[in-house]
């Protein structure tokens, strides 16, 4: 019976698999000397020859982003781990029913733990990741060993376990350690991305620049969408004297756009629109239903109440209205106001008509309705006979997307986001969690959400989730257009600073922290409006990253010696549970992490109950227990599951044993039988 491997996928060695059966010649297998394990290596001399029209000499020269310790962040994001991920039903909500998932621990490990499972399955990933201010934190990833020994040892933990070190300015590998830390992340992170996926990444003017070059290289320029340019603060208060002595000061952030590929560009975007706070007197015209035109101006001074607000508030001048004073009039007129909302297919301005409109006129002082690209325009010919459009003010008059959202006119916002200084005044209470990281606002993740418009039921991405905001953000999302968004969470079980509030409160991790605020910020979005069609899923998971279920010789069983023997009852840790067990076969075989569990108690012939799992019914069933018999083998068997898996120590005898797999293949046969 074959056993799980029960560590991450070796991410390098399917890379050079999927090269072989495309150049044969290229590869080879080759022995380590310091393990003896025979592994597929690339002859990348051979390999360039393959690749090329002329004979290739040696190493070329060629634009691409390098920095000192590149290559072993490479090797590192490659390398498999012996981790796994334990589930936590006590700090978890809706364990049993939720599709959502929190993952305390290093976000490294977690990637890689979910490639199987997940691999193209993310439709969004929005990642606030630490800006290399010199006064903050980054990982602490250790690439001084090879594949081999980084899988021996990731086995345990290191003495100190720390995963963060201070990264400050006069580190001399100031940036080259922050771009291993985020490179090797973004290369596990592109392969959970779906095809129509897309990626957010907020950063400062710091690593800007190296952010995007990155991103250009993990995902392609030809994938690069755009930098959007957010306006997190003003020049005001601290800024404005620094303002007035001639410094530029820092009103923006940005966040960099990559698409996975061109299947994104096939969705049909959101726009996003800004109010305008004035009215546009450009809006001059007014669309008769005769077909014949009047101007706005004389239509509102018509207008029984409307005209006597006009009169009332001074606006007559000569007995004449002018759209120059609409903009006063609106400010304490209502009945100026439900004019202009109720008549916006009719008030219109001029502009240039389409293409396609070439050859059309109409009768001076008349508009007609023009239908092309499934698309109708209104046109009209000036005295000079040039032809124009008619544009309605209903175009651009919706609902803004502003912090305080208005009912008025809007322009579609572009790749400069105005306003999220005024969110920023109120982030620090978002969530009801104190977090002086540096919280992003909802809305600003939110509203990327919405513009990207590629996940309907499909799972949102953060593993630098700090105090939770884009779990916060699903659920707001979910709870305005219906939708059944799904999130992954991924924070470091990091202390958080004795001085900081979140100490204070008592939160013994910031993970801790995340869970908490999505406890709270998911009660009140429920509580409050929310579309029929969201199915109220507050829910989530939450797993811990830690160190395998496996004895160390369950990896390396020929280091076992004869010594030994005797006291190897089984190769499985001590303390560790059943549930522990499933989750780490869960993600070995690439099982959706939150398909619902049933537990079961079964009898076996002589009357024993052993304790039987059923993930989805019948996608994977597990028993751990031991004393397994021939007729409780029989008996799952009869389920039918697409996968079973069993203690390998597990069997009342080595008959039983040896007869699983021939059981199942005469009452499941396409059942696959594993253990561990």
């Amino acid at each position: 019976m074959d056993k799980l491997k029960m560590h991450s996928p070796d991410l390098s060695q399917d890379n050079i698999a999927k090269i072989r059966e495309m150049f044969p010649g290229c590869v080879t297998e080759a022995r380590d000397e310091a393990t003896g394990a025979v592994r597929l290596a690339v002859d990348f001399d051979q390999l360039r020859q393959e690749l090329s029209d002329h004979i290739v000499d040696g190493p070329q020269e060629r634009y691409r982003l390098d920095w000192p310790g590149k290559r072993e962040a490479l090797l590192l994001a490659n390398a498999p781990i012996a981790k796994t991920i334990l589930p936590d039903r006590k700090s978890s909500l809706n364990f049993d029913d939720t599709k959502n998932l929190l993952i305390s621990g290093d976000n490294l490990e977690a990637l890689k733990l979910l490639q199987s499972t997940f691999l193209g399955q993310v439709k969004v990933i929005y990642i606030d990741p630490p800006y290399n201010t010199g006064s903050d934190f980054i990982y602490n990833d250790d690439f001084s060993d090879t594949a081999e020994s980084y899988l021996r040892k990731s086995n345990q933990k290191t003495e100190d376990g720390h995963c963060l070190v201070a990264n400050t300015e006069a580190n001399g590998r100031f940036h080259s350690d922050w771009l291993t830390m985020i490179y090797s992340r973004l290369k596990l992170a592109r392969n959970l991305l779906a095809d129509d996926g897309v990626i957010f990444v907020s950063i400062s003017d710091e690593e800007s620049a190296n952010m995007k070059r990155l991103l250009d290289e993990v995902f392609g320029e030809k994938n690069f969408i755009d930098t959007i340019a957010v306006e997190m603060s003003t020049t005001s208060g601290p800024k404005t004297v620094n303002a007035q002595q001639g410094t530029i000061v820092k009103n923006v952030e940005f966040v960099h756009v990559f698409r996975k590929s061109e299947k994104f560009d096939r969705i049909r975007h959101t726009p996003l629109f800004d109010s305008v706070t004035s009215f546009d007197t450009h809006y001059t015209a007014w669309l008769n239903d005769d077909g014949t035109l009047s101007t706005l101006a004389e239509k509102m001074r018509e207008d029984n109440l409307v005209g006597r607000d006009i009169e009332q508030y001074g606006f007559l001048n000569r007995n004449a209205f002018s759209v120059k004073s609409i903009d006063r009039l609106l400010s304490v007129s209502d009945s100026a106001k439900e004019f202009i909302e109720k008549n916006l297919e009719k008030i219109a301005r001029l502009d240039r008509p389409p293409v396609s409109a070439a050859g059309q006129s109409t009768a001076l002082g008349h508009w007609k309705d023009f239908k092309t690209d499934h698309r109708t325009y209104y046109l009209t010919t000036l005295e000079n006979g040039t032809l124009q459009a008619l544009m309605p003010l209903s175009l651009n008059y919706r609902m803004s997307d502003d912090y305080k959202p208005k009912f008025g006119r809007t322009v579609i916002r572009g790749d400069l986001w105005k306003g999220f200084y005024q969110d920023m005044g109120n982030v620090a209470k978002e969530g009801g969690v104190s977090f002086s990281n540096g919280k992003k606002p909802v809305r600003l993740i939110k509203q990327l959400m919405k513009w990207a418009n590629n996940t309907r039921d499909g799972i949102v991405l953060d593993f630098f989730a700090g105090s939770g905001t884009t779990a916060h953000a699903v659920f707001e999302a979910n709870a305005e257009d219906g939708y059944n968004r799904k999130f992954i969470m991924v924070q470091l079980d990091e202390t958080p600073d004795q001085k900081s509030s979140a100490a204070n409160e008592g939160y013994e991790t910031i993970a801790d922290l995340s869970a908490e605020r999505i406890r709270r910020a998911g009660k009140k979005t429920a509580d409050g409006e929310c579309h029929a069609d969201w199915n109220r899923d507050i829910g989530f998971r939450m797993l811990r990253v830690d160190t395998s279920n496996m004895k160390d010789v369950y990896y390396r069983p020929d280091e076992l010696k004869q010594s030994d023997l005797p006291g190897m009852v089984d190769n499985v840790k001590e303390g560790r549970t059943a549930e522990d067990l499933l989750f780490q076969v869960l993600v070995d075989w690439g099982v959706d992490l939150t398909l619902p569990i049933r537990r079961e108690t079964i009898k076996d012939g002589s009357g024993q109950g052993k304790t039987v799992f059923f993930v989805d019914d019948n996608a994977l069933v597990a028993c751990f227990d031991r004393g397994v018999t021939e007729d409780l083998v029989k008996e799952l068997a009869g389920h039918e599951p697409l996968r079973v898996v069993f203690r390998d120590t597990g069997f009342a005898s080595d008959d039983v044993k040896i007869n699983v797999e021939q059981i199942f293949r005469q009452l499941s046969p396409t059942t696959e039988v594993k253990s561990i």
